[in-house]
Formats: structure tokens, C-alpha cells, sequence
């Protein structure tokens, strides 16, 4: 999950690499460092904490060499301090390196033995002394990568630089990403294409057991027995603007405010308009193919999960056909029970992370099917699956997950109606009335961020607060659950989401005065066509729970449709939100409770867009 980006070129590589890590430092900010060549000699420069530190130390240097590499951290092995910073060198050698090498415990010993002097807890030292061994017997080092690479278990991207061949950078992945931008007489490697995108939009992805070498003129591609590839150069259509704050404090509010447009880059393109139904273009499945599957199985991490549980819900009532969800790092080691009746769904923003695409390698080994949902065009994620639907939500800066969440409801919303209409679970006019309901949204979202001065106004009085619950039922229990992720994720607050139903069955002995709970609450708007869905009878039921929370002590913020007045006296705030039917009451409903937790972690002065511990995509296991 770290950072890397390196340069070779005509221009000072310092203000390119440190621009480069900005970008990156979404990825990591336990430590940052750079190296640049100077007369021949790798200069490093390390430091512990976020990169600002790093600026600092670099203020008063100038390099006058044209080649270099940076790093921005998040910890695995070793703590997060200067030593154990990247860039590290040994003799010749100077690496950066992101994932893990699993038996780097094995060449330690050995390298111990032979007399070395290890001086950091990291994996990624261990391979910088197996490089330096080769090139100081007179390797050059695409020799060396042939030697080395063989030798190395696990999941990494690396870039090294050698004191014997200044001019040349190498970069190699294996399950970690990591890209090449192509620049005039002058290029790129990053292990994101935020990194350079403000550089050059020419693009190469890195396949796994790939690694490339670069000079200022000329970039080469070979895989793992050193034998040369054809590449293919790939135009990125994200403009730098889309990446940049625009004036709001965060890039977490930015990206919250931004909900309206994505959802509607979202739907883009993807509307029959002649019929007035949903029409994915990007979906390769034939209708045949469609209807032929008999279950779906959707796996993800984290928020991507939470959608996921909410995408179930759209596929069981409008596809009629059964669904289950899984934590992504756990798919592959109860040995799923997959084969080819089985459509499997991955949802992942980056397209990278390391859990998702090992449940979608072990689903393909099984005979699955495999569609993916992700944001960034041509991600792993996106080369590897069957057929890949992007929610198009522009770049996501902040860690923690806002736009992206939303627009992978839109998608599975789209994809569900698709499904329906193959396996002939919904009528023509059903799908037309669904589409029109989707065509709302975007409307709906901006009404939503109408309330936003209302929830700062909520956050501030509750910021103090030890402990929250939110529950829902149906489709707003996964809400519950996001909400309480993105609590928990940057303000550091203890807050769990429940099925409101099962707060008595355990979680209701620690409600006491000193403890919150949100209460999400709708009264959907009925389909012509479809009916309604459950939550006019669950809206009862949530009442009857925050009873019995009121009845202990607790404290209530009630998020309920315009016009329900049920939980006015048993709650201390509520929030009315406009009225819509089931399918779209997942989405609106997840917006306040990110406008609440970004409120209140900036009232508690955490670091919104950089919360510690966390990295925003996980390309380790």
C-alpha cells in the first residue's frame, strides 16, 4: 500500500518526485524518502512521518542529476520510522519497494551468514542486499532481476537504481501495481497514474511477472525469464482539475459534494434511450449468458462489501435469484462452492486489492464466470475479469471511501435490472419505471446536500462522544454499517452497525447514557408497477427498537422520511430525508452519515483525508 514514483529525464527530478508523492500520499504516510543520482552516487533522503517533514529536510537542496526515485510508507514490516524508510540503500543499490516478501526471513538468515549488516526490520532491505550481491559480481541489472526474482515469495512492486548504470531505472510487478508513464525524452514509473497523470496521459500497466526498464528515451517491457514484449501505450482521460480540492478544505468533502455529478457519469451512456430502459454498454454478457447463471456470488473489502450486501437486495427482488456476499479475504480459503452456473461480482474502487483479486483468480480456477465493478480504467481488477463495468466516479482521493461507495450502488442497481430483464423477472414496464427512478437521483443526492449545515450542527454537539450503534433494517442495515465505518475510520470513535432487530440479542447491554445510536428509517415510495417493499412494516419495527434503546438511557439521532413525525418524541435530532422509493433510499441515506462523520472528525482534529493506520487501497494480504 505504499507509494512509489520514480523519473529519469532532462528536468531536476527533486520537485517531480516530491509532487509525485503528494499525490501518492493517500497510499501511505508513515515515512517518506527520496534518492537522486549525483555524480554517479545515489544521494538518499529519509524521513518518519508525513511528507511535509521530507520537504523540509529538502528545502535547501538542489540535485543536479536527471534520475531518481520516491516513496511515501504504510508499514508492514518494521515500524514506522526513518530507518526502516524507503528508499533503501546498500552498496550499489537503491530500492523502493511496495507489498510484502513472504520468506524474506529465510534470505535474512542467509545474508546474516554471509557477514552483511542488515540496519532495518523491513523485507524490502533484504531485497536491495540480493540486488547489490548480483551487480557487485558484475551483473548488469536486468541480469540481476533474472537471478533475483526467481528467489523472491509473495506480493510486490519494486524500482531500482544502480550506482554502475546511472542512466536506467527498472521496475518490477507481481501482484502490486505498478504503471509506467510515457513522457518526451523523458519518463515515468508510479505505482498509480495519479502520480504523473498532471505529466503525461500516455499510460503502460505492468502485467504481473513483468518488469520494465526505463532510460529518458526509451521504455522496454520483458517478462520473468527476460525475454522482451510488445507493450501497449494507453491514454488516461482524468484530467489533473478532477484530482485537485477546488477550494473545499478536504478532499473527503469534495468527493462527498461531487455525489450528484458521479452518479450521472455513472448513468451515462448506459440508457437505451429509444426504449427509456437500462442498457449497460460495457456489459458483454449476452441475455442468453445472463439468464443462464443460477446463483450470484458477490466478494469485496470493506465499503466495497457494504455494497455488495445492498446489491444483494436489488438482485433477490428485481433478478429473483439468490445471492451471497463475502468478505473478500476470507472467499478463498473455505473453498467456495463456485462453478460455471455461478456469476461471480467483485467490487473494488482501485481495482487492486490484493484480497479481491485472489477470489476472483480462485473463482475463474473454479469455472466462474467473472464481472468486476470498479473506478479506475484498465486496474488489474478490470485486465483480469470476464467483463468489467466501471462506475466512472473520477478520482477518489480520500481514504476514506465517499463517491466510489455510491456510484457501485448505481451500478449493481443498473446490473440487477439488466439481469432481471434476461431472466424475465421484470417487465418491460418495470425496467422503463426503474430507469426513471435511477434518472432522479442525482437530483435527490443534491437535496440531500442541502442538509449539510443541519449535520454540522449535530456533529459539533456529539463529537465528544464515546460510543456509537447505528442500525437499520432491510436494505439500510449495510448503511448502518458504512455509516459506522466511516466513523469509526476518521474521527477514531468506537461505532458499530447493527440489524436494528438484534441489538437485543447482545449489543443492548452497553447502551447507557453515554452511548449514541443512529436510527435510519424509511417510508419508500411505492413502484406503480412493483409495489412496495418491506419498509413501511420495518419502519414500525425500528420505532419499537429505539423504544428499547430510549428505555436503557440512550441518546437518538433519527435519519426518517420528510413527513414521519413516529420518532419526533423519541429521539433527540432528526433528520427528514426527501421521500423515495426502496432501491433509492440505500444511497440517500448513506450521504448524511458521511457529512456526519466528516464533521465530526474535524471537530476532534483528526486528519480527514489521511487517517492514520489506514491506506486507501490494500495491495498487501
Amino acid at each position: 500500500m505504499c507509494g512509489i514514483i520514480g523519473y529519469v529525464g532532462s528536468q531536476n527530478p527533486k520537485d517531480i518526485l516530491l509532487d509525485g508523492l503528494k499525490r501518492l500520499e493517500y497510499r501511505g504516510y508513515d515515512s517518506a524518502g527520496v534518492a537522486v543520482f549525483e555524480n554517479g552516487k545515489s544521494q538518499v533522503y529519509r524521513c518518519e512521518g508525513r511528507l511535509e517533514n521530507l520537504e523540509r529536510r529538502l528545502k535547501e537542496v538542489q540535485f543536479a542529476g536527471h534520475i531518481g526515485i520516491g516513496h511515501t510508507r504504510w508499514a508492514t514490516h518494521g515500524a514506522p520510522n526513518e530507518t526502516n524508510a524507503h528508499p533503501h540503500k546498500i552498496g550499489a543499490i537503491t530500492l523502493v519497494h511496495n507489498g510484502i516478501i513472504e520468506n524474506y526471513i529465510d534470505h535474512k538468515e542467509k545474508l546474516l551468514k554471509m557477514g552483511r549488516s542488515i540496519a532495518s526490520d523491513t523485507d524490502s532491505e533484504i531485497v536491495a542486499h540480493l540486488f547489490d550481491i548480483e551487480v557487485t559480481r558484475g551483473l548488469t541489472l536486468l541480469q540481476a532481476m533474472n537471478t533475483v526474482l526467481p528467489t523472491l515469495r509473495g506480493s510486490y512492486a519494486f524500482v531500482v537504481m544502480s550506482e554502475k548504470e546511472p542512466e536506467l531505472l527498472i521496475g518490477v510487478r507481481n501482484g502490486a501495481p505498478l504503471l509506467l508513464g510515457v513522457g518526451e525524452g523523458e519518463n515515468y514509473v508510479a505505482s498509480d497514474a495519479q502520480a504523473v497523470l498532471h505529466r503525461t496521459r500516455q499510460i503502460v500497466y505492468l502485467e504481473d511477472h513483468q518488469f520494465a526498464a526505463l532510460t529518458r528515451e526509451k521504455i522496454s517491457v520483458f517478462n520473468d525469464r527476460g525475454e522482451p514484449l510488445n507493450h501497449t501505450v494507453k491514454r488516461i482521460d482524468w484530467s489533473p482539475e478532477q484530482a485537485e480540492k477546488l477550494g473545499y478544505r478536504h478532499y473527503m468533502l469534495k468527493e462527498i459534494h461531487e455525489q450528484a455529478n458521479a452518479i450521472t457519469n455513472t448513468i451515462d451512456g448506459n440508457i437505451d434511450h429509444k426504449r427509456g430502459v437500462i442498457a449497460c454498454s460495457e456489459l458483454a454478457f449476452t441475455r442468453d449468458v445472463l439468464a443462464s447463471f443460477k446463483r450470484i456470488a458477490i466478494t469485496a473489502c470493506g465499503t466495497a462489501r457494504h455494497a455488495g450486501l445492498i446489491g444483494k437486495s436489488y438482485f433477490e427482488r428485481f433478478a429473483r435469484i439468490p445471492v451471497e456476499v463475502d468478505y473478500a479475504s476470507e472467499f478463498r480459503y473455505r473453498n467456495p462452492v463456485i462453478d460455471s452456473s455461478t456469476l461471480l461480482i467483485t467490487i473494488s474502487q482501485s481495482g487492486e486489492t490484493a484480497d479481491t483479486l485472489a477470489a476472483l483468480r480462485e473463482a475463474k480456477g473454479l469455472g466462474s464466470k467473472t464481472l468486476s465493478i470498479c473506478n479506475v480504467r484498465d486496474s488489474t481488477l478490470a485486465r483480469e475479469s470476464d467483463v468489467v463495468l466501471y462506475t466512472n466516479a473520477g478520482p477518489e482521493i480520500g481514504v476514506a471511501s465517499t463517491k466510489a461507495f455510491t456510484t457501485q450502488l448505481v451500478v449493481l442497481y443498473m446490473l440487477s435490472v439488466e439481469v432481471g430483464l434476461a431472466r424475465k423477472t421484470l417487465t418491460e414496464a418495470e425496467a422503463k419505471e426503474l430507469t426513471s427512478d435511477l434518472v432522479r437521483l442525482p437530483m435527490l443526492v443534491e437535496s440531500v446536500l442541502q442538509k449539510e449545515d443541519e449535520l454540522e450542527k449535530i456533529a459539533i454537539e456529539y463529537q465528544a462522544d464515546p460510543s456509537f450503534f447505528f442500525i437499520g433494517r432491510g436494505c439500510l442495515y449495510p448503511v448502518a454499517l458504512e455509516g459506522a465505518l466511516k466513523l469509526k475510520e476518521i474521527s477514531y470513535i468506537h461505532a458499530e452497525g447493527y440489524a436494528a432487530g438484534e441489538l437485543k440479542h447482545g449489543p443492548i447491554a452497553l447502551i447507557d447514557r453515554s452511548t449514541v445510536t443512529i436510527a435510519l428509517a424509511s417510508v419508500d415510495t411505492p413502484y406503480s408497477h412493483l409495489g412496495t417493499a418491506y419498509t413501511t412494516v420495518l419502519h414500525e419495527k425500528v420505532v419499537s427498537n429505539i423504544q428499547e434503546v430510549r428505555a436503557r438511557g440512550g441518546r437518538v439521532i433519527s435519519l426518517v422520511t420528510e413527513g414521519n413525525s413516529h420518532f419526533d418524541p423519541i429521539s433527540q435530532h432528526v433528520v427528514r430525508m426527501p421521500r423515495a422509493t426502496w432501491a433509492m433510499s440505500p444511497i440517500l441515506y448513506t450521504i448524511p452519515l458521511q457529512l456526519f462523520a466528516y464533521y465530526v472528525a474535524l471537530q476532534r482534529g483528526t486528519d480527514v483525508d489521511k487517517p492514520r493506520n489506514l491506506a486507501k487501497s490494500v495491495t498487501v494480504e
